[in-house]
């Protein structure tokens, strides 16, 4: 045990302290129980022994008395009616010797006393009564009244001063009993007292402990626990008082200097924090300083570089239709280089242009049929799918919130992709297709062209990506580069599925309307009741085929090369029920847009 918690503990203290009290408090109860014992004993003999003793030694003298005179009265008239008293109180005196006697027991000089009484009564009785009565009988009243003399009254008197000897040895011990109930009372209170002051002594030494073991050190911690929350962390708190209180002021001044060596950690973080922040506020005023250049850069590309790029492309091509054939040879072929590399300068900077532009330049976004965005795309790509002989099929696309320019363009180079990206003699099939997963709309465009190896399917959305030379597939290499920023920029995501048998799909997910979304969630919970079969639950989510316009089915998709002229093609499974627009092409039955080149 160390020298902090060492000695008596605050609850040992209050243990002893509440011993001791009990011990004192034990003892006063079991002196008060024998007192008031002892108090109701003399109580006991005042109210049910002297007090009797008292009144029935008083109805003796009464009945002796009584006695006496009837003996009188019978030697005057000789009539034995009057000897009636001195019968019946001699039956009642021997009654009231007996009730006397089991209650003067207990106290043997009043029961000598008695036998006094009842032994001068008997020689009276045989001296005086007894005489009086035969004399009177056999003789005459004269002769009775001869033996009542001075003598016989004498006799008469020792025993009247015999129940009066009686009588007061039952007071003085009446008086007895009645001191011993005053003093015993008397006792009890005292003890009561002591009792109280015990307990009254008690409570103001354990008022005194606690203020001086419990209440002045709670104080003082408290005390330095505020000064602490003021700030104050590197106050050392100390206690005092019992060990408890000890130990818990070194607990309070652990957890101090956690929380100190927390705080510290904290400061040093925020320190760190705010040197990060100041370094991000540089870095986001240099960001804005860049896009400031960024849009100085495209202003001056679109108007100062553009100006003389025209100007060399035009005199290029003024020199190459003028003088072809009049130069050599060798002549011919560096204007044609000329020619070509000005104008894919143009396409290059306009591409650009175009990459730069998207968020940029904003038109808010709107609910955007998709169906209509199909039928611009299919007017748009017209020329390029005649020229190759493609077909271009949709299937019901939804609604959904944007900006109809940039869907039109995001989709439209998806679908220029696919045709560029052909395989040679087989016609272009691209078809474009929805569906619902989750809360968003996942659609593909797919096509039955050259395809993608699974290990350049991320590098096509690269910006000036090219899988291909220029030669074999012209164009800048920023068309798939458009569409993922498109794609992103209206909070969806864009991949290309590399899991198709033949051809490309790649997919986009755009938001769907909430009541797009609940509308399906009530369509799940409640199934057509004609839908029989899980093959008829799936058909309408798998891509319509085309059939109906004579196109081979699309099956699958592979990835598509990045195209030149911004160009790239997606397929999504069409939802079910969904309705077919478009204002090119025709509705086959099964409700797939066409459009054929």
């Amino acid at each position: 045990m160390t020298a902090r918690t060492a000695g008596w503990t605050l609850r040992r203290r209050v243990v002893a302290l509440l011993a001791v009290v009990g011990v004192l408090l034990g003892a006063s109860v079991a002196v008060e129980i024998a007192v008031a014992a002892k108090n109701r004993d003399y109580t006991h003999s005042v109210l049910d022994r002297t007090g009797p003793l008292r009144a029935q030694s008083q109805e003796l003298l009464s009945v002796l008395v009584d006695q006496e005179t009837a003996i009188r009265g019978y030697a005057l008239t000789g009539d034995r009616r009057d000897l009636e008293p001195y019968v019946q109180g001699g039956e009642r005196e021997q009654q009231l010797y007996r009730s006397m006697r089991g209650l003067i027991g207990v106290y043997p000089a009043l029961a000598r006393q008695l036998d006094t009484v009842e032994a001068e009564a008997g020689r009276w009785r045989s001296t005086v009564a007894e005489p009086v009565i035969r004399t009177t009988e056999e003789q005459g009243t004269t002769a009775g009244r001869a033996l009542i003399t001075e003598e016989s009254r004498q006799r008469f008197d020792v025993i009247r001063n015999s129940v009066s000897q009686l009588q007061e040895g039952i007071l003085v011990e009446r008086e007895k009993g009645a001191d011993n109930i005053y003093r015993t009372s008397s006792m009890l209170v005292l003890l009561l007292v002591g009792a109280a002051l015990v307990v009254a002594v008690a409570g103001a030494v354990l008022l005194i402990s606690l203020e001086r073991m419990v209440v002045r050190p709670l104080t003082g911690l408290a005390e330095q626990v505020r000064e602490v929350a003021k700030g104050d962390f590197q106050h050392r708190i100390a206690g005092s008082g019992p060990p408890e209180f000890l130990r818990l002021a070194d607990d309070v001044d652990a957890m101090r200097q956690k929380i100190a060596k927390d705080l510290a950690e904290v400061r040093e973080a925020r320190e760190r924090i705010e040197w990060v922040n100041s370094q991000l506020q540089k870095q986001a005023e240099e960001l804005v300083r860049s896009n400031r250049d960024l849009e100085q850069f495209a202003y001056v590309a679109s108007h100062d570089l553009q100006e003389p790029l025209r100007k060399v492309a035009s005199f290029c091509q003024l020199l190459q239709r003028r003088y072809a054939g009049q130069l050599d040879e060798r002549a011919d072929q560096y204007i044609a280089f000329a020619v070509d590399g000005a104008q894919r300068m143009q396409r290059l900077i306009n591409d650009l242009l175009a990459f730069s532009r998207i968020g940029r330049l904003t038109t808010g976004f709107t609910e955007v049929d998709l169906n209509e965005v199909m039928g611009d795309v299919a007017g748009q790509t017209e020329a390029a799918r005649q020229y190759a002989d493609g077909e271009l099929t949709w299937d019901a696309l939804p609604t959904i919130r944007g900006e109809e320019p940039l869907l039109t363009n995001l989709l439209a180079n998806l679908v220029s992709n696919s045709i560029k990206f052909r395989r040679p003699d087989v016609p272009p099939r691209v078809h474009v297709s929805a569906r619902l997963v989750g809360d968003e709309w996942e659609i593909s465009c797919q096509d039955n062209g050259i395809g993608i190896e699974p290990e350049f399917a991320d590098k096509i959305f690269v910006i000036f990506q090219r899988l291909h030379s220029k030669d074999a597939y012209p164009g800048t290499g920023i068309g798939l580069a458009i569409v993922k920023k498109i794609v992103e920029y209206h909070g969806g995501r864009v991949w290309v599925d590399t899991d198709t048998a033949e051809g490309t799909a790649i997919r986009f997910t755009l938001p769907a309307l909430p009541e797009d979304v609940e509308a399906a969630a009530r369509a799940a919970e409640q199934p057509p009741a004609g839908e029989a079969t899980g093959d008829e639950a799936t058909a309408g989510d798998e891509p319509a085929t085309g059939e109906a316009a004579g196109a081979d089915p699309v099956e699958g998709g592979a990835p598509v090369e990045p195209a030149d002229d911004g160009g790239a093609r997606v397929e999504v499974p069409r939802p079910r029920g969904a309705r077919a627009e478009g204002t090119d092409g025709t509705q086959d039955s099964d409700g797939t847009k066409e459009a054929v080149g």
